[in-house]
């Protein structure tokens, strides 16, 4: 994998279009920093209207991505602005609540399961319905996590929505590659974010698996929302590198890896 800052790769970026979930902080905002570096239009937002990087052109809204019309109207506003869309990310999602599920207020799981699950669903269903509308590939980007896949005590509802959004991801893929639509499933790995920030600050009682993440902040073991943005564009954007499904699959699933040197 290359590092961030390939000019040829940003001359090829140039001039496409992503949206964001969740854009106004962690992840979000680093993924939008990032592509607004390499040429790319912008369409986000998250619960509260998130900010445009400086320089950048793009279309900022609150939006509640458990709305499936509100959805809509913001796709269609970056499409009016720029007039398609090339990448889409479903980044906004929820850690909380935390603890044994027997104990968790019935509420919160609901809320828990509709950003989680249903906001990617929403948000993965516009997208394909634009990528129909026209020609060309289109990349549709689900952020997961390791979660999907181990189990974590305290995480009940968090590990259920991570393993819905990739078998989603695998069936949107299968439905929808013959328009154009490329799908991934992305684990972006431990990002100091105020996300880890919360699970640091969660007790043992609720949370039995904290103390690895105590040592990974410790030792300063994280990736960078640069380096999980680098690394979208070069495995889900970029026509000369990007990763493409296995026969007979309908996505491509895989975890940011490691950030390497910068020479």
């Amino acid at each position: 994998m290359t590092t961030p800052g390939d000019p040829a790769a940003d001359t090829r970026h140039s001039g496409l279009v992503a949206v964001v979930t969740g854009a106004s902080r962690g992840i979000g905002a680093g993924l939008a920093t990032h592509f607004a570096s390499r040429g790319f239009g912008l369409g986000l937002c998250a619960r509260s209207v998130p900010e445009v990087p400086v320089g950048a052109d793009g279309v900022a809204e609150a939006v509640d991505v458990t709305d499936p019309v509100a959805i809509d109207a913001f796709a269609a506003a970056v499409v009016d602005r720029f007039g398609q869309i090339d990448l889409w990310v479903n980044n906004a999602g929820l850690l909380e609540p935390i603890g044994p599920l027997a104990d968790a207020d019935p509420t919160d799981l609901q809320r828990h399961v509709a950003v989680n699950v249903l906001g990617v669903v929403h948000g993965s269903a516009t997208f394909a319905r634009h990528v129909r509308s026209r020609r060309g590939v289109g990349s549709l980007v689900n952020m997961s996590s390791g979660a999907a896949t181990s189990a974590s005590r305290g995480w009940a509802v968090y590990c259920a929505s991570k393993a819905a959004v990739e078998m989603a991801t695998e069936v949107i893929g299968l439905e929808e590659r013959d328009a154009g639509l490329l799908a991934y499933a992305v684990t972006p790995g431990v990002v100091d974010t105020d996300m880890q920030a919360l699970i640091r600050a969660t007790p043992v009682e609720s949370f039995p698996d904290v103390a690895r993440f105590h040592r990974i902040h410790e030792a300063g073991a994280f990736a960078t929302a640069e380096w999980v943005a680098h690394s979208i564009l070069e495995c889900c954007v970029d026509p000369l590198s990007r990763l493409e499904p296995e026969a007979g699959r309908g996505a491509v699933h895989f975890r940011v890896p490691d950030p390497v040197a910068r020479p």
